[in-house]
């Protein structure tokens, strides 16, 4: 074993504390460290992972994709689509003790609502109001139907926290965070280790068979995968593809695989402060030039084993949103440089921001050779996840490389990137023409019309790019042999419901 990798998996042994005696607690290995643990104001994968511990929501997906029941057992569309009524689980109580009822729901969907900095409001699209229907009964009101609506309700949107927290936001509300879910937090050390204990309460606690789970993020993939097998984490998520065989070939460890959701996309700075004026965010050509420079088979063989999909969209191939049509385009260097000329250009210079794990740092050295061939020449700036994210957020970056996990419904995946002035879209791209056909998309209930919209609406984000879609993920999830009951759902989030060791 190299040095290096011995001595971080020895860190991560001499970290973990004694458990009382026949207590059981699971380590899970997770790709970055989350930003604030809040889910209204969350915006990172690794957040959404420890959220499914901590905060269940009103509906929860299916290994299938299904819609499920979670905290609601019951919905149906009223008023053509304008009202939403949930019918709420009884028994479940918040961490705190607070018994969930309508007029605890109602408060927390108030809460993505109207919260300063709030990343869900956008997700609920054109909701005017969430009302108690009766004592465990809710009605969401909406000014046009919506059809996205449920998908949202089956993330963060649908995670409700205790009335006593509503009004409570960010690291105040870290300190005692009370969601409805079957781990409460107890310590949280940046950079290291977050730690959840059982919540005795919990309405489903046949399913929990832990004590306790730590969640350890560690950033590079071959780090995670070798604690893994040293016994030092007993889950990790995102396997690199460089790592499977010799995971497929240690009995010590199971590789399991799915497909994914999520996407993974450069996004540019179009209109968002001072570093937009750069010739890649104020011409298009330069950003089809960037984009006829890469040949994404050749990235995903070189840096992902040919395991993952190519594709220029926000929906993988396969899904029923995916927009089979628009072919992907291939690598042409000669058009390339021929644009880069007709910019003014024959060399440019672009400071490309990067998330400082390894799938990202490996796939960015490739794209960095690729497009220097076309006379671009790419600075990367390593930077921690949450730290990128707060960045794009505020227009502080010319172009950068991240994942969306995707959504069930490609309107978790569009709207809020790319509609003028929504919160997550942090390159500030505003087209009239793609709005509508995003809006028609988000608010008409036919499947056909609805993919027409979309449809339309890619043609237009396609041409202008404010973002270059590059390749759809499978989901790569490992664990000891011992760990079985591990789901794995197109989302890739890790639920601990029927979850156990050596069971």
């Amino acid at each position: 074993m190299r040095p290096l990798l011995a001595a971080l998996i020895g860190l991560t042994l001499s970290g973990l504390t004694a458990l009382p005696a026949g207590a059981q607690q699971l380590r899970i290995g997770i790709a970055s460290d989350p930003d604030v643990l809040d889910p209204t104001l969350s915006r990172t994968v690794a957040g959404r992972q420890v959220f499914m511990a901590m905060c269940d929501k009103l509906i929860d997906v299916s290994e299938t994709g299904e819609l499920i029941p979670q905290l609601a057992t019951a919905w149906a569309w009223e008023e053509d689509g304008r009202a939403l009524l949930l019918t709420l689980r009884a028994g479940v109580t918040f961490h705190d003790g607070v018994a969930l009822d309508a007029a605890g729901a109602v408060a927390g969907l108030n809460r993505h609502l109207t919260a300063q900095g709030s990343t869900r409001r956008a997700e609920m699209g054109p909701v005017t109001g969430v009302e108690v229907a009766g004592p465990m009964q809710l009605r969401i009101r909406l000014s046009e139907p919506f059809a996205p609506l449920l998908a949202a309700l089956s993330d963060r949107a649908g995670m409700l926290v205790s009335p006593r927290q509503a009004n409570v936001l960010g690291a105040d509300f870290q300190k005692e965070p009370a969601c409805a879910g079957p781990f409460r937090l107890t310590r949280r050390v940046a950079q290291d280790r977050i730690e959840l204990e059982r919540y005795p309460a919990y309405w489903n606690a046949e399913a929990i068979h832990f004590d306790r789970v730590i969640y350890r993020p560690i950033t590079d993939t071959t780090v995670r995968a070798a604690n893994l097998r040293a016994g030092a984490l007993d889950v990790i998520e995102r396997v690199n593809p460089s790592d499977v065989a010799t995971m497929r070939q240690d009995r010590r460890v199971k590789l399991l695989e799915a497909p994914s959701l999520a996407s993974v996309y450069i996004a540019f700075n179009l209109a968002h402060g001072e570093r937009a004026h750069t010739p890649l965010g104020e011409d298009p050509r330069v950003r089809e030039a960037f984009e006829l420079a890469i040949d994404r088979d050749v990235l995903n063989r070189v840096a992902f084993e040919g395991l993952y999909i190519p594709d220029n969209q926000s929906t993988p191939p396969g899904h029923p949103q995916h927009i089979a049509s628009l072919a992907v385009p291939g690598r042409d260097l000669d058009r390339a440089r021929a644009l880069l000329r007709a910019a003014g250009h024959e060399r440019l210079r672009v400071k490309f921001s990067v998330p400082n794990t390894t799938e990202y740092t490996q796939a960015a050295e490739v794209i960095q050779a690729m497009v220097a061939e076309a006379g671009i020449d790419l600075e990367l700036q390593v930077i921690e996840v949450a730290t990128l994210l707060r960045q794009w957020t505020t227009g502080d970056f010319e172009a950068l490389i991240i994942a969306w996990s995707g959504r069930t419904d490609i309107d978790g995946n569009l709207w809020g990137f790319n509609a003028c002035g929504e919160t997550l879209n942090g390159g500030g791209y505003c087209n009239p023409e793609a709005d509508v056909a995003l809006r028609e998309g988000r608010t008409l209930v036919d499947p056909a019309a609805r993919l027409a919209a979309y449809g339309r609406a890619m043609t237009i984000l396609l041409r202008d790019r404010p973002y270059i879609y590059l390749w759809h993920a499978q989901s790569l999830f490992g664990t000891t042999a011992a760990v079985s009951g591990l789901r794995m759902v197109p989302d890739g989030l890790i639920r601990l419901q029927g979850m156990q060791i050596g069971g």
